[in-house]
């Protein structure tokens, strides 16, 4: 038995280690939750192999987008389906200020060109789109990797054809060098789920169109149900710095 004395200088000396023992247990927890959430993100864009020249990716992107039976598709079955989608997306952009009636638009890889469409319906009169093959007069003849514009051409720039970039970096610099400053670009991806076998690149995160967009201000990013691809990221350019 402690005498009385010792058991006294003992309780509160318990006590200390009964709330210090949880508490340290909770806050080991934390650190690393913290730890783990804030792991810099890995090979969160991955290009994918196997092309052996840019004309052979090419090739490849051509195979899918000249492909009869899929062009009658985009342009009867999915047509009236896709320029509605679009077409409420875009009124979104309307209603958050990010694009105007008098926005000159483009639409990057439009393919048949139902966003192209979708815009003149919600009033976006002045807009066009860009594809390996065109598709009068919506679409008109290019290649996403070299725009056949000036710079500073367009306010607004949509694309939901990132994954089939070969270079991504030069994807995203062609859209930032014929956007006006103070220009919007929405981007629609893939984050949770991987693209068809046309796709030229992976992408797991946001980080990396981020680090891309190196002249422009991340706007926000969110969920959408876009035909396969699951978020939405908004970018607009900024007024480049001045160098004296």
């Amino acid at each position: 038995m402690y005498p009385l004395n010792q058991l006294r200088s003992l309780i509160p000396r318990c006590f200390f280690l009964s709330l210090l023992l949880p508490l340290s247990f909770f806050i080991f927890l934390s650190l690393k939750s913290t730890t783990f959430l804030n792991k810099p993100s890995i090979d969160t864009l991955k290009i994918r192999p196997g092309y052996t020249s840019y004309d052979n990716y090419i090739h490849h992107q051509l195979h899918k987008t000249t492909n009869p039976k899929l062009r009658q598709i985009w342009t009867t079955r999915d047509w009236d389906r896709k320029i509605r989608v679009f077409s409420q997306f875009f009124s979104d952009l309307k209603d958050k200020k990010l694009i105007s009636n008098s926005s000159k638009s483009l639409c990057v890889g439009a393919r048949v060109g139902q966003e192209v469409e979708a815009l003149k319906r919600v009033g976006v009169w002045d807009s066009i789109g860009l594809d390996l093959v065109p598709y009068p007069p919506l679409v008109i003849r290019g290649d996403f990797h070299y725009q056949p514009f000036d710079d500073e051409t367009f306010d607004f720039e949509f694309s939901n054809v990132f994954d089939h970039a070969l270079y991504p970096e030069k994807f995203v610099g062609e859209i930032q060098r014929t956007l006006k400053v103070d220009g919007v670009c929405v981007l629609h991806v893939a984050l949770r789920r991987r693209s068809d076998k046309y796709s030229a690149n992976d992408l797991y995160s946001v980080e990396p169109l981020v680090k891309l967009f190196d002249g422009s201000d991340f706007v926000y990013s969110r969920k959408v149900d876009g035909f396969g691809l699951d978020t939405e990221v908004v970018f607009r350019k900024r007024k480049p710095i001045q160098r004296s």
